[in-house]
């Protein structure tokens, strides 16, 4: 009797639990209809991210071997702990826009959530549903910013020392006697962009997850 009540209710939730397509797909039209919030929420991954690309490729110019016995070549120590500095307080202001977005989403979209839990949806498909999200805006906020972030350095240095110093470019990062290529540095920002957009919005998706369905319903925005 127990094993049949046990493989009832993960029938249950096999057939409650949509697949990862759809969901993706829920995520996007939600960006969709909010589409002014969500530019929102992502340029603050958006300006974080162009920040530290832009920082590294600097690094990397500046370090690299055209630059590095003329005037303005190089980096001192001062330099690197101010810009690391600058580009930990930018990240961390980014994260907690998108957390503030989020929370403001939830708030948006009591009814929305209420009626998806009155219909059967689990928790950890609310939660999947407001990660995708978060996931999606963090990676095109973290991809376009890498991209401007590069960009616009490299016009003011191919502006300032011509294309030479592209040449041979030094490490975007060095931790010690670890030296981290400037596409390399890319890849990795782009990374941290989603990772960041994902914890930040941690706390709203299990804000939403557990609110009481009923209580949901009866709120009015």
């Amino acid at each position: 009797m127990a094993g049949k009540s046990v493989a009832r209710e993960a029938g249950i939730q096999k057939l409650i639990i949509l697949p990862w397509g759809k969901a993706m797909q829920m995520s996007k039209n939600s960006i969709v209809v909010r589409l002014g919030r969500s530019i929102i929420t992502a340029s603050g991954i958006f300006l974080g991210i162009a920040f530290l690309v832009a920082v590294m490729t600097s690094s990397a110019v500046l370090s690299s071997h055209a630059l590095k016995d003329l005037p303005g070549g190089g980096i001192d120590l001062t330099t690197k702990i101010r810009n690391a500095w600058l580009v930990i307080v930018s990240l961390v202001v980014a994260g907690v826009g998108v957390a503030n977005a989020m929370l403001m989403a939830v708030t948006e979209r009591y009814k929305e959530i209420g009626t998806m839990k009155c219909l059967g949806a689990l928790d950890t498909f609310v939660i999947r549903l407001f990660l995708l999200e978060s996931l999606m805006l963090g990676l095109l906020g973290a991809i376009t910013g890498g991209i401007f972030g590069f960009g616009s350095m490299a016009l003011i240095y191919l502006a300032k020392f011509g294309a030479k110093v592209f040449g041979q470019l030094g490490p975007a990062l060095q931790i010690g006697g670890w030296k981290v290529a400037l596409w390399q540095g890319a890849l990795l920002a782009v990374f941290l962009g989603g990772a960041l957009a994902v914890l930040a919005a941690m706390y709203p998706a299990w804000r939403a997850a557990k609110m009481p369905p009923a209580a949901a319903l009866r709120t009015e925005i």
